[in-house]
Parts: structure tokens; C-alpha cells; sequence
């Protein structure tokens, strides 16, 4: 069993995530690296300061802008939107790996009658028209939806005809989002922009525990360093309980895939991936660099996937608070925890202003120039955890990561309110 500190394990994590020293991923083919490297980024379309799959990239890859999540998606379909870890992006070769819930929706959609024949009608319309949105299709009437439906079913209750159509066909696999306009989401077929192969291709796993194993390799990945119990990191892996859970890593360990870590101060076992053990020796031996770089974490990031874990490591306590009564807010509404060098030293509430709409990578690059002049990045508050100093390299490293985040956004000036 390796044993590390507190700081040590701060540190490799910080590492492998790209947060910590100089960047280890850059550009368009950094992005598509690290989401390999984390197997999947989560999507949430709420837009404050940024998408939560934008925030996460953009923290982590020199140079990262928006149209590149959106080039690797739409136009080199290198990435695909599809459930994993509740809505997500993940590498395109992992389709097969997926067959199992496509299936799912397959078996699920044979409960309603008239179904396929909705299905039938807006394939046929795809294939003469292309791409297109529920409100492009001619389908009337609507349907009632229930827990049947895999991945659609999230939506419950009444839905109309078309959308009920094309999310049926795009949990099955039969679709794939072309685009998205704001939040609105355009499918055309999948087999005209995923190789024949990938299609065809069976379920390398079939196996139910598996495909567990895979799943759980997946999140230690994602994390970087994980333990066996309940955990929000586990999210929608289906048939995930405690007795399948200890038998994966069990088996895990046998075939060398993870490694045991013991953190000085923390009782509970930690894991990592085997592959990651030369990373994890420099932070043993205090060979990874500690820059004083700040840096603003997303909401829904893989670091932060397990909150208790990284309340334990590094002392801080993150709820993310959209969903929780304004009254009963204790910092505000789309807040992002700042982390500067390996610790957290606060959380951001960031805004942009009067930012350029617009659907697409050149679309959106367009009006953003266009915009440039009138948007602006507003800074409604920071705030800094106890035991905080405020010193000049601090200031020094925020000012910085503030200004990388308004170029992000195409924001010329930043506007500081009262802290």
C-alpha cells in the first residue's frame, strides 16, 4: 500500500487534473485529451458565466475556447453527447461500451403503442430534410412518458410527439445531436456522421460485472483518486450496489488495473489507477511543481464529483446552490470555488454582461467579436475561506485568472463589485 500526506495527495491530484504547475494540455487536441484522459466531462446547459463542459476545459487547457468543444462535437465528431455520468460528452470510440443502454431505450420504447411508427415517420423526414429540431418536425399530438423510456424518461410526464421522437431515437442511438442553438437540440442520422464500423460494432463488454469494472475504472480516472462506498462519482451506472461495487474493485486489484492508497490523517482506503502510479511517486518524493496559479473550478467538475472525498483532502466544503431557495443561500446562485495553487482559497460569483449571441462555433466566434466592445465580465463577489491571507501574489494569481476568464468570454473589461 502506498502512503502519502495530505499536501502529497492534494498534489497528485491537482496534477493529473491539469490544475496544478504549468498546463499539461493544450489546445483543441488538449481538450479531446483530457476528456479521454477523464473518459467523460459532464453537460449542463445553464450559461452564467459558461457552460459547465466549457468552465471545466477552460481551466485545465492553455488556450481553450468554446469553439473547439464545439468544432470536436459537431464538426470532427471526435466527441458525442450521450448519458454517462447524467448528461455528458464523451470520446466517440467509446460507443460500443454503450450498447447495453441503447438497448435499454430499444426494449423500453416497444411499451407504447404507436410509438414505432412515430419513429418511422420522423426517420423518413430526417433523411429528405436533414437536421432538425422538435419544432421543425410535423408530428402532432402528444404522449405520456414514465421510467420505461431509459435516458428520455428523465423528463417524465407529458411530452409532445416530436420531441418524444427524437429523444426516443437518440437514446437508442438511432440519432445524434447534429447542433444546438442556445438550449435548443438539432438531430439528424447517426449514420451519416459515425463510421459504419462504430455502428455495427457489439458490446465489447456484455458482461455485467464487466462492464461494472470498466464504468468504475472510468471514475477513478475521471477523479484521480477514489474510495469504495457511496458516492455521487458512481452516478447512473446501473446495477451498481454495495455487494456489486466491492466485488469490482475487488477484481480490480487482482488484475493489477488499481492501486490501494493510504492519506495520513484519513481512514478510509483510497484508489488510483495503476497507470497513474509514476505521477503519484513524483508527489511522494515532492517533484510536482506548486504554482501559484488560480484557477476557477466548474460546478460540476470531475474534481469535485465526490464531495465529501474533497471536504476530507483539502478542508472545503462546495454545495453548488442552484437548486437551493434563494432565502436559504449561503453564497449565491451559479457560484465556482477558486482554487489557487494545490488549496482551495475561496469561491467566485462571476457574470457576463451584454454577451453576443449566436448558434455554432462561427456564429458564435461572430458575435462575440461583435459584442466585444459592450460585454463585460462583472465580479459580484469573492469569497475567502478562513485562514485565508490575502497577499499580494494571491491578488496577483486572481487578477491573472480574471482576465484569462473574460478573454474566454470575449469580456474586454472587468467590473469588480464590492467583495
Amino acid at each position: 500500500m502506498i502512503t502519502l500526506t495530505n499536501r502529497q495527495a492534494r498534489q497528485f491530484l491537482l496534477r493529473k487534473q491539469g490544475l496544478l504547475g504549468s498546463p499539461r494540455f493544450e489546445g483543441k487536441q488538449g481538450a479531446l485529451s483530457y476528456i479521454r484522459q477523464a473518459g467523460c466531462i459532464q453537460f449542463d446547459p445553464v450559461d452564467v458565466c459558461g457552460k459547465n463542459a466549457e468552465l471545466v476545459l477552460q481551466s485545465r487547457v492553455k488556450g481553450f475556447t468554446k469553439g473547439m468543444l464545439y468544432e470536436l462535437l459537431y464538426e470532427d465528431r471526435s466527441l458525442v453527447d450521450y448519458p454517462d455520468k447524467n448528461l455528458s460528452i464523451w470520446p466517440v470510440e467509446d460507443w460500443p461500451c454503450f450498447e447495453r443502454y441503447r438497448r435499454a431505450a430499444r426494449e423500453g420504447g416497444l411499451k407504447f403503442e404507436g410509438l414505432r411508427e412515430l419513429e418511422e415517420q420522423t426517420l423518413s423526414w430526417l433523411r429528405e430534410h436533414g437536421p432538425a429540431s422538435s419544432d421543425d418536425l410535423p408530428l402532432a399530438g402528444e404522449l405520456y412518458w414514465h421510467s420505461h423510456i431509459h435516458w428520455s424518461g428523465n423528463w417524465g410526464g407529458k411530452s409532445g410527439a416530436a420531441r418524444a421522437a427524437l429523444e426516443q431515437l437518440y437514446s437508442t442511438g438511432e440519432l445524434v445531436i447534429h447542433h444546438k442553438k442556445g438550449t435548443r437540440k438539432f438531430y439528424d442520422l447517426a449514420e451519416k456522421y459515425l463510421p459504419a464500423e462504430l455502428l455495427a460494432a457489439p458490446d465489447p463488454l456484455p458482461d455485467d460485472a464487466a462492464h461494472l469494472r470498466w464504468r468504475i475504472l472510468r471514475r477513478i480516472g475521471a477523479v484521480g483518486l477514489l474510495w469504495n462506498r457511496p458516492s455521487d462519482a458512481w452516478l447512473n451506472i446501473w446495477g451498481l450496489k454495495a455487494e456489486q461495487r466491492r466485488d469490482a474493485f475487488s477484481r480490480l486489484l487482482e488484475e493489477e488495473k488499481i492501486a490501494e492508497v493510504r492519506v495520513e490523517g484519513m481512514r478510509e482506503i483510497l484508489y488510483c489507477l495503476t497507470e497513474d502510479l509514476p505521477l503519484l511517486k513524483e508527489a511522494q518524493e515532492g517533484e510536482i511543481p506548486v504554482t501559484r496559479r488560480c484557477e476557477l473550478i466548474a460546478p460540476l467538475d470531475c474534481l469535485l464529483w465526490d464531495r465529501r472525498l474533497i471536504r476530507e483532502l483539502f478542508g472545503f466544503d462546495y454545495t453548488w446552490e442552484i437548486y437551493t431557495p434563494q432565502a436559504k443561500r449561503k453564497f449565491g446562485f451559479y457560484v465556482l470555488p477558486l482554487l489557487y495553487g494545490d488549496s482551495f482559497a475561496g469561491r467566485v460569483e462571476a457574470v457576463v454582461k451584454e454577451e453576443g449571441k449566436g448558434s455554432g462555433r462561427r456564429a458564435a466566434e461572430k458575435s462575440i467579436e461583435k459584442a466585444a466592445e459592450t460585454s463585460c465580465l462583472v465580479v459580484k463577489h469573492v469569497w475567502y475561506e478562513d485562514g485565508i491571507r490575502r497577499t499580494k501574489a494571491l491578488q496577483t494569481a486572481l487578477e491573472r485568472c480574471m482576465k484569462r476568464f473574460a478573454a474566454f468570454h470575449g469580456c474586454k473589461r472587468i467590473e469588480w463589485l464590492e467583495e
